[in-house]
Order: C-alpha cells, then sequence, then structure tokens
C-alpha cells in the first residue's frame, strides 16, 4: 500500500509542478536568455509536500500515540522494533532543498513573502525532524557535491535555530512588498496569504515554545503571547484541500481506499477507540461516529497494539479509518496546525501559569472547535461539553484532562507523540504494546538505512529508549 501511496502523491505533486512551471518551458523564449527560477513552481511544490511530509511523519507516530495499529502481530511499529524510515527522511530533505533554493532565488529577487514562507516550512519540517531522529544534518545540507557527507548538528542548536527561522520568517512577510506577492494558485496550504503566513509562524512558534514544558527555561507567558497574533478560528488552520477523489485522494484517503481494497492498513488502535467510546472516560465522544464505522456487531472496537487482528481482517471485527469519515475521504484535508490544536496549547499554558479559569475556557474553546470543524450538530456539542466527566469547571480543570482532549483534536497530528513524551506517557490507561520489545516507552527512532550507508560516520550512536533533549 505504501508504495502505492507514495507513487500517487509522487505524480500528483509533479502534475501541480509541472503546471506551475509551464510557463518556463515556453518554445517561443529566447533560448540564450537567463532562465527565470520557477520560484512559483517551488512554492507549489513544498506547500503541496509539506502535507505530505506531516503524513508521513504521523504514519509513522499514530501507532506510537496508538491512534493506529497493525492488523499483524508484532507488527515493527506497534512493538518498537528497529524500522527504516528512508522514504520519510529523503522525503524530509527533498523539500527542504527545495525550500533552501526557494529562498535563494527569493532573496536574489527581493521577493519577502517567499522568503518568510520558505523559513517558515523549513523550521516547520526542521523540527519535525529532530523530534523524531533528535540530531540531524541542517547546517551543512543542501549544497550538492560540495559536501555529501554533511555534520549531524545537536538537536538543542536545531531547536533555536527553529525559532530564529520563524522570527526572520514573521519579519520577512511584515514587509510591504510582501502583500499580495504570492502566488496564490502555488500556495496550497494559505492561498497566496501573508497574514495567513503570519498567523501559521506564531501559531507554531508557540507550539514550539510549549515543547518546553519539562525545561526550567519553559515560559507559559512567552506561549500565550505568540497565541495572540495566531489563530483567531477554524478558518486560519494551516491545511492542504486540494486532493480529489480520481487524481490524487489525500494521503489518509489513500489510506482508506487501499483498506477497502484489502491492502490492510489505517486500524484503529483499541485505546483511542476505548477513549472515545465511553470504556476509559465515560462519556461518549460524537466525533467518534465522524472518524470510523461500528464493526458489524455494531460496536466500536480498536485493535490492540501488538497483538494483531481478530480473523483474517475481511470480516470487519475492528474499526479502521473508512473512505466516508471525516479524516480519510479521497478529498479530506491534510492537517498541519489548527485552532483547536492553539486552544488547548494555550488551556495548558494557563494551567501552568496557575490560571485555571482562562485554562478551563480555552480547554472548551478547543473541544467546540474541533468538534464544529469535524461538523459535530450543536445539540451533540452542547451534551458532550455539559456532561459532568468533561464539564468539570475551572476548580476541577486538570492538566490530564486538557492533555486527553487534545488527544482526540489532535488526531492522526505527529504533535501527539511530543505531547506523549512531555507528559511520559502518562495518559489513562495507556499501557505498553502487546509483545513491546522494550520494557519502557520508546522516545525516539532509529537512523534510517540510506542516511547510515551515506553517511554513517556521522550519525550519533542511538537507542530507542534515549530521551531527546526536551524530554528529560
Amino acid at each position: 500500500m505504501k508504495k502505492i501511496l507514495s507513487y500517487t502523491i509522487t505524480i500528483a505533486a509533479s502534475v501541480v509542478l509541472f503546471s506551475s512551471c509551464k510557463k518556463y518551458l515556453d518554445i517561443n523564449e529566447n533560448p540564450n536568455a537567463a532562465a527565470e527560477p520557477p520560484i512559483n513552481g517551488l512554492l507549489a511544490n513544498t506547500t503541496f509536500g509539506t502535507a505530505t511530509n506531516i503524513f508521513r511523519a504521523s504514519n509513522l507516530t499514530s501507532y506510537y500515540t496508538q491512534y493506529l495499529a497493525s492488523p499483524n502481530a508484532s507488527s515493527a511499529a506497534d512493538v518498537y522494533d528497529q524500522i527504516d524510515e528512508s522514504v520519510a527522511w529523503a522525503a524530509f530533505y527533498n523539500i527542504m532543498t527545495d525550500l533552501y533554493d526557494m529562498k535563494k532565488f527569493a532573496t536574489q529577487k527581493n521577493l519577502n513573502a517567499y522568503i518568510g514562507v520558505s523559513d517558515i516550512l523549513m523550521s516547520l519540517h526542521l523540527n519535525t525532524l529532530t523530534n523524531i531522529w533528535g540530531d540531524v544534518p541542517y547546517s551543512e545540507s543542501f549544497l550538492g557535491v560540495q559536501n555529501l557527507v554533511p555534520k549531524f548538528d545537536n538537536q538543542q542548536s536545531l531547536y533555536d535555530t527553529c525559532i530564529d527561522l520563524l522570527d526572520k520568517g514573521i519579519t520577512a512577510l511584515q514587509q510591504p512588498d510582501a502583500d499580495g506577492e504570492i502566488n496564490a494558485e502555488s500556495d496550497f496550504i494559505h492561498g497566496g496569504s501573508a497574514a495567513a503566513w503570519i498567523k501559521t509562524a506564531h501559531a507554531l512558534k508557540a507550539r514550539m515554545l510549549n515543547q518546553l514544558s519539562k525545561i526550567s527555561t519553559y515560559s507559559a507567558s512567552s506561549v500565550l503571547a505568540e497565541l495572540g497574533s495566531a489563530y483567531t478560528d477554524n478558518s486560519d488552520d494551516a491545511q492542504v484541500t486540494v486532493y480529489q477523489t480520481d487524481v490524487n485522494p489525500s494521503p489518509w484517503g489513500s489510506v482508506a481506499i487501499a483498506n477497502a481494497g484489502l491492502d490492510l492498513d489505517g486500524w484503529l488502535s483499541s485505546y483511542f477507540v476505548d477513549a472515545t467510546n465511553s470504556a476509559i472516560y465515560g462519556v461518549f465522544d460524537p466525533r467518534l461516529p465522524l472518524i470510523t464505522q461500528k464493526n458489524k456487531d455494531g460496536i466500536y472496537i480498536g485493535t490492540p497494539n501488538g497483538k494483531g487482528r481478530v480473523g483474517t481482517g475481511t470480516t470487519h471485527d475492528e474499526c479502521y479509518l473508512d473512505v466516508d469519515k471525516w479524516y480519510s475521504t479521497p478529498t479530506s484535508p491534510l492537517q498541519i496546525v489548527t485552532y483547536a490544536e492553539t486552544k488547548f496549547i494555550e488551556a495548558e499554558a494557563q494551567f501552568r501559569a496557575g490560571d485555571k479559569t482562562d485554562a478551563y475556557t480555552a480547554y472548551i474553546d478547543g473541544i467546540k472547535a474541533h468538534m464544529q470543524k469535524l461538523g459535530v450538530p450543536d445539540t451533540a456539542i452542547q451534551r458532550y461539553t455539559t456532561d459532568p466527566i468533561v464539564a468539570v469547571g475551572s476548580t476541577n480543570i486538570t492538566l490530564a484532562l486538557i492533555m486527553k482532549e487534545k488527544y482526540v483534536a489532535c488526531f492522526l497530528s505527529p504533535v501527539t507523540w511530543d505531547d506523549m513524551r512531555r507528559m511520559d506517557y502518562a495518559y489513562q490507561n495507556f499501557l505498553l504494546p502487546v509483545n513491546a520489545l522494550l520494557n519502557t516507552f520508546i522516545r525516539r527512532v532509529n537512523y534510517p538505512n540510506n542516511e547510515l550507508s551515506a553517511n554513517g560516520k556521522n550519525a550519533p550512536s542511538v537507542a530507542l529508549t534515549d530521551h531527546l533533549w526536551w524530554d528529560q
């Protein structure tokens, strides 16, 4: 299935890139004239490819956060075995190379908006990479044959680089000539809006600052300050929505399509299902029917991570991503960062700052925002957000409740693995997978074979139980 998915997305991106760059291929142009840098083609490829890379990251981390479970017993991702994520690693660096080139061309032509977008997306890619692998090549990368074996930069210094890139991106997009500069048709995330990109940069910065909750330098006030310039409603979300049923279905839609064709994937973990069907928390979540269908017996039941499926996998004994549900239709959006996520970041920061009143308000607002985006009926939203198990009031709000609701609202997002490590996996009833190869929860991923083969002498020696610098 993954080979088919990779091929489909690559073809779709190539079509987009070609259509964006075709004006540079006009046969009537003077062949001796200097070629115009295909900057709008790079913008199209990088904004589309960013969503694909977030999918690639979440298609790995969703097994660690037990959103998904393999239908096969003792599958590597389920049981914390060594895995080879060479395809994802290469895809990240391919897009990062295009971002590097886009910034170079934009700098040559004084295109501030393109500089800003490239910095923001580079920060997002780099932060995602370091949160999965730790130290990664960056400062000596993108030089081609000048350096084929770049050093691995320290993960903490790379975090600082990510923050700096976001600040520089915001500054570039605030320049007067940045407004109206971005080609709307080539920007698959924000349709050419510099203001929207600035909001996303602030949302990402708030996410990254909140990532330091276990570090002594954590500042709730700094997190809240960034949120003040970030999203105000669901319409601000950074996402890609250009997927089409017959040409290039959405990544999770492709997973559901493959599963329907018995190339089994996208099966829901029993933990996620139990967290939303009332088994763990005692309240039924109206979002669950919008995410999956009941099984053949008319109930919601997931697959325990590491245990594998019941029966053949063709009799619908368990729940999985379906082609007609919100996250996994052929045209479903691929979300990068959302308003709902920022409300839960706010709730956590307010809680850590000691303001339970504002923390509780943001917590309820986050639930409502996510439910509204998924299309939950108003009556169901009201019923859920006034249920005593959910509506505990500001006096009784806890960080555990905030993170539980964020877990549901960030379904299939790689940011949840960051959250789980920050919380030391202390989610109610969250257990090690069946047949786990480690005696504790996984903290990082081993380096992929393609990088070890080409640049192994620079790769650090790591273990899957090693904590990243912010996860101490």
